[in-house]
């Protein structure tokens, strides 16, 4: 295994975490919809990110929050690719493109997206033949039911080892289809057909679900589960979520996926140094 992993031109350390900065161009994500419409602001609140820390801004143009309704193939096209395409030249960052359409993918990559972060793990027909065309890695993602119903009523024998056997065979998939694992990495799904519990079995049990030793994309920032906890709405959940990005990065997660960067940036910080116990960056007290 090399020390690096790598999107297209630029490669991130795997001796410690790394924060990706959720930048929705969507009228109805749960947490931020509507405010990242327009290019414009979208390019501003990207500037802002990666000034505070962050290695990957993450684009999506179709929200998948718990009965979210599915947009057609052009507005979500017309949504993302002029952000892709702006921040590519404008940006020095990493570009990963939250989709589960095949053509998106093509397009993207072709504008200078460097990652596909899909929830439905490259299923639809032609996505993995688009990932290998592009020749950007990709992030499989766990998820039971759709977006549509997926909150309904989850229902597990065992988490991890549903969790684990979707990997498996996704991987196996995806290998025969000529993308090989070592452009893959796994995201178990946080909040994605799972209650309370199996995600707080997943989080304290992560390392079991990084499938041959794939490095590992965890997304919990503002989600419901801090609400079932705490009881605390969408705009009171930063401290939870905070806490929850600390306790990924200890538990061994290779990128964390959040909407409070400058945050996150200081605590996945701290827990590198609380991990490798030593300052890796190099200030003085």
């Amino acid at each position: 295994m090399t020390d690096f992993f790598s999107f297209r031109d630029r490669q991130l350390a795997f001796n410690q975490t790394h924060v990706m900065g959720i930048l929705n161009v969507t009228p109805d994500s749960f947490s931020d919809g509507g405010q990242f419409l327009r290019k414009e602001q979208a390019l501003q609140q990207a500037q802002v990110m990666v000034n505070d820390g962050a290695a990957i801004i993450d684009i999506g143009g179709e929200s998948t929050r718990p009965g979210a309704e599915p947009v057609s193939l052009a507005e979500e096209m017309d949504r993302v690719l002029p952000v892709v395409e702006a921040l590519a030249r404008q940006v020095d960052v990493i570009i990963s493109v939250d989709t589960s359409s095949p053509q998106l993918m093509l397009e993207a990559a072709s504008l200078g997206a460097h990652l596909i972060n899909d929830v439905r793990a490259l299923q639809r027909d032609g996505a993995v033949e688009a990932v290998v065309k592009s020749d950007i890695p990709a992030c499989l993602m766990h998820m039971q039911g759709q977006p549509e119903t997926m909150q309904d009523s989850p229902d597990y024998d065992d988490v991890i080892a549903d969790v684990r056997r979707f990997f498996k065979r996704r991987i196996e998939q995806c290998d025969a289809m000529g993308l090989d694992s070592t452009r893959l990495l796994l995201d178990p799904g946080f909040g994605f057909g799972k209650t309370i519990e199996h995600n707080l079995t997943l989080l304290n049990r992560l390392p079991e679900t990084a499938l041959e030793g794939l490095p590992l994309l965890v997304g919990m920032s503002r989600k419901s589960m801090i609400d079932h906890v705490l009881q605390r709405p969408v705009d009171r959940r930063l401290s939870a979520s905070i806490a929850l990005a600390a306790a990924a990065t200890l538990k061994g997660a290779f990128i964390v996926r959040v909407h409070d960067v400058a945050e996150s940036v200081d605590a996945v910080k701290m827990m590198n140094a609380v991990k490798h116990e030593r300052n890796i960056y190099g200030n003085q007290e």
